[in-house]
C-alpha cells in the first residue's frame, strides 16, 4: 500500500487517503448562494476519490467576499444550497471541508477570470474594504477602512457563526484562511499591519486576531471537528512574515485548537505565485513553476511542532506526492490546477502506483466499464 492512499484519522474523523482538493475559487455564486455548478464541481472530485474535497475560499460575512460572485456562509439559506454538495461527497467516502475566509483588503475585485482588478468605487457592485490598517494591498487597490476593536470582536464571531452553520451544512472538516493578504493574513504581516493596539506592535499582537478566531471557532464546534489553517509561509517581501515567523504561529495555533497547518504563501502584497526563503526574500520570478515549490515549508512545521501539515504548490505526479508523504514532509498533498485539469488524478494515481490495478477504488458505475476499457487496450496491444 503506498503512503498516499493510507488512512489516517484525526478526532475521529478518518481520510481514505491522503489526498486533498485545495480550495478553488469559481466565481459563480449567487448573492453568496451554491448553484448547481458548485455542485457539479465538487462532486466530481468526489467521483475522482480525493480523500479531502475543500469548498473555495467562503466569506463569513458580505464584505469578506473576494468577487460579488464568491461563496458565503453567513445565512442559513446558504447552508440549505451546501447541504447536497456534502450529503454527495459524504455518500462517495470522501471528506466534505469548509475553508471560512475574509478577504479583507484584498475584496471587491473582479474574478479571476475577468483580470481579478479591484472594482472601480463607482461600480454598483463595489464595496469598502476593511483591513487591520488603512495601507492599500497594492497599486491600484483601494485604502482598507481600519477596523476598531469593537469591529474585530464582531469578525470573531462571525467566524465562529461560520462555523457552527458549516458543521449544520455538513461539513466534517473546517479550514480558516489566514494566506494570501487576505483578512487574517493581513493581520500577521508586519508590511500589512501597522497597528500600535492589542492587535499590532510585535508578532503577538499580530497573531492575536488569528488566535481569538481559532479559540472562537474551537469552542463553537467542540471538539470532534479537525481544524486546519492555511497560512503564507513567508510573505515574500522584504521585513515581511518569516517561516520562523509561521513555527512561532503553528506552535500557538496548536495550543488553540488547531490540528493541520496548510502551507502556503506570498500574497501579501501580490498574487500567491513565488517562492521565498526562510526570511521572506524572493528569489527567482520562475521558482514558482518548480514542483513540490512550497513542500519544505509544510515538512518544517511538521518537524518543528506538535502539528500536521499540509503541502500545496505545483503537486503534479503521482510519484512526487508519494515521496512527500512516504519521507514525512507531510501528512495530506493538496493539488489544485493539476486536479482541475484531471479531476479523477486519485484514482488515476492509485494505478500508476500499483494500488488499484482492477479498478476496484473507482465508483461502482465507472468502474466496470474502466476495467472493460483496460482489457480492450491490453488485447489491442497483444495483437
Amino acid at each position: 500500500m503506498a503512503s498516499l492512499f493510507s488512512s489516517i484519522t484525526i478526532r475521529g474523523v478518518s481520510f481514505p487517503n491522503r489526498i486533498a482538493v485545495s480550495p478553488l475559487c469559481m466565481y459563480s455564486a449567487i448573492e453568496g448562494m451554491a448553484q448547481p455548478f458548485h455542485f457539479a464541481h465538487l462532486s466530481t472530485f468526489a467521483r475522482g476519490k480525493a480523500g479531502l474535497i475543500f469548498t473555495e475560499a467562503i466569506a463569513v460575512e458580505p464584505v469578506g467576499r473576494i468577487t460579488p460572485h464568491c461563496l458565503g456562509i453567513w445565512s442559513d439559506a446558504q447552508v440549505e444550497a451546501l447541504r447536497p454538495i456534502t450529503a454527495f461527497i459524504d455518500e462517495m467516502g470522501c471528506v466534505p471541508a469548509i475553508q471560512l475566509a475574509h478577504a479583507g483588503r484584498k475584496a471587491s475585485t473582479a474574478a479571476a477570470f475577468l483580470g481579478g482588478k479591484p472594482l472601480p468605487h463607482d461600480d454598483p457592485q463595489a464595496w469598502q474594504v476593511v483591513g487591520p490598517s488603512a495601507v492599500a494591498a497594492g497599486p491600484g487597490f483601494p485604502v482598507p477602512h481600519e477596523l476598531s476593536v469593537e469591529e474585530i470582536q464582531e469578525l470573531i464571531h462571525a467566524f465562529a457563526s461560520a462555523a457552527e452553520r458549516s458543521i449544520e451544512a455538513g461539513f466534517k472538516v473546517i479550514e480558516l484562511h489566514g494566506a494570501h493578504g487576505y483578512l487574517v493574513n493581513s493581520f500577521l504581516s508586519p508590511i500589512s499591519n501597522l497597528r500600535t493596539d492589542a492587535y499590532g506592535g510585535d508578532i503577538h499582537g499580530r497573531m492575536r486576531f488569528a488566535l481569538e478566531i481559532t479559540r472562537a471557532t474551537r469552542a463553537a464546534v467542540g471538539e470532534d471537528i479537525p481544524l486546519f489553517f492555511r497560512i503564507s509561509a513567508v510573505d515574500g517581501g522584504e521585513g515581511g512574515w518569516s517561516m520562523d515567523d509561521s513555527v512561532v504561529l503553528a506552535t500557538e495555533l496548536g495550543k488553540c485548537g488547531i490540528d493541520v497547518v496548510d502551507c502556503s504563501s506570498g500574497g501579501i502584497s501580490g498574487a500567491p505565485r513565488f517562492r521565498a526563503d526562510d526570511e521572506g526574500k524572493p528569489l527567482d520570478k520562475n521558482s514558482a513553476r518548480m514542483p513540490g515549490f512550497q513542500v519544505p515549508y509544510a515538512e518544517r512545521i511538521r518537524n518543528e511542532t506538535d502539528l500536521m501539515s499540509m503541502a500545496v504548490g505545483v503537486i503534479v505526479d503521482p510519484h512526487q506526492a508519494e515521496e512527500i508523504i512516504q519521507n514525512g514532509r507531510a501528512d495530506f498533498a493538496a493539488l489544485g490546477r493539476e486536479i482541475m485539469y484531471d479531476p479523477f488524478w486519485p484514482l488515476h494515481a492509485a494505478e500508476k502506483l500499483g494500488v488499484d490495478p482492477d479498478f476496484k477504488m473507482w465508483p461502482k458505475q465507472y468502474g466496470w466499464a474502466v476495467d472493460r476499457r483496460s482489457q480492450i487496450i491490453t488485447l489491442n496491444r497483444q495483437s
